[in-house]
């Protein structure tokens, strides 16, 4: 795709599931990506995968909750790879539990994570692309944003939240010549979704649910996602922003 080429990528939670997909797309682009996790090791793995592959990719370790943490790493960023023209914040985490059943702790480690940790990234990062002439952001939130999801209250909350962030910021940001645009997946194979799927009595009737409200009859992958991401924060997108795409099967159809 147009325009990624030897740019510098960062992504948030790049050291599994559908990060680490992601930046293994960007690096085969011919970027330079950042692979951001709280889990350096895994993060790590990412890098190597993409070494393996001919790729340019670097680890870095640093919780997105920690303000100061990620202002330097992303000095870090800038210093050893170029100024960031590319921000992906796909790192978040979820517990499923009815509403009434979670307690103010959870709550405040959900939001850290999926809420504020990604205005963390926005208010450290925006400010530098937007001295080098633009930028593209692309968050991916969830179809539990657009719709709600049972057992995933707060989460879902979040992840709206995210969704007025980015329509906001891209309203203010359009003659700055940065784009923000949303990726909401469906249910994915994924560590998260597989976590869950144990604490019920039977996990195959349950991911068997999932897959029957998909009307492609499957269960989202990590690999699904990262051709929208990467055409979002290409030139060939540059005339897009401020929008909320839906890649789940047809879970979501909205318009």
């Amino acid at each position: 795709m147009r325009g990624l080429k030897h740019t510098t990528v960062i992504v948030t939670g790049g050291g599994g599931g559908i990060g680490r997909a992601v930046c293994r797309r960007f690096a085969e682009e011919g970027a330079k990506v950042a692979v951001l996790d709280r889990d350096l090791d895994a993060a790590r793995t990412t890098v190597e995968l993409i070494a393996e592959a001919a790729g340019q990719a670097r680890a870095y370790g640093a919780d997105i909750t920690d303000y100061a943490a990620i202002v330097d790493t992303v000095e870090r960023i800038e210093a050893e790879l170029g100024v960031p023209k590319v921000l992906v914040n796909n790192a978040g985490f979820d517990r499923f539990m009815p509403f009434l059943k979670t307690e103010p702790a959870l709550w405040e480690s959900l939001i850290a994570v999926n809420l504020t940790g990604a205005l963390n990234m926005h208010h450290v990062v925006l400010p530098k692309m937007i001295e080098a002439g633009g930028g593209k952001v692309i968050n991916i939130a969830s179809d539990a944003a657009r719709v709600g999801s049972s057992g995933e209250a707060v989460y879902a909350a979040c992840k709206a939240g995210l969704l007025g962030l980015s329509k906001t910021l891209a309203r203010e940001l359009a003659t700055k010549g940065v784009t923000l645009n949303v990726v909401c997946p469906g249910p994915t194979d994924t560590a998260l979704l597989q976590g869950f799927a144990e604490t019920s009595r039977d996990p195959e009737k349950l991911l068997e649910a999932f897959r029957n409200a998909v009307p492609m009859r499957r269960i989202g992958q990590p690999e699904d996602y990262p051709g929208i991401i990467a055409l979002l924060a290409s030139d060939d997108a540059d005339f897009i922003t401020g929008q909320v795409i839906s890649v789940s099967g047809g879970l979501t159809m909205s318009g």
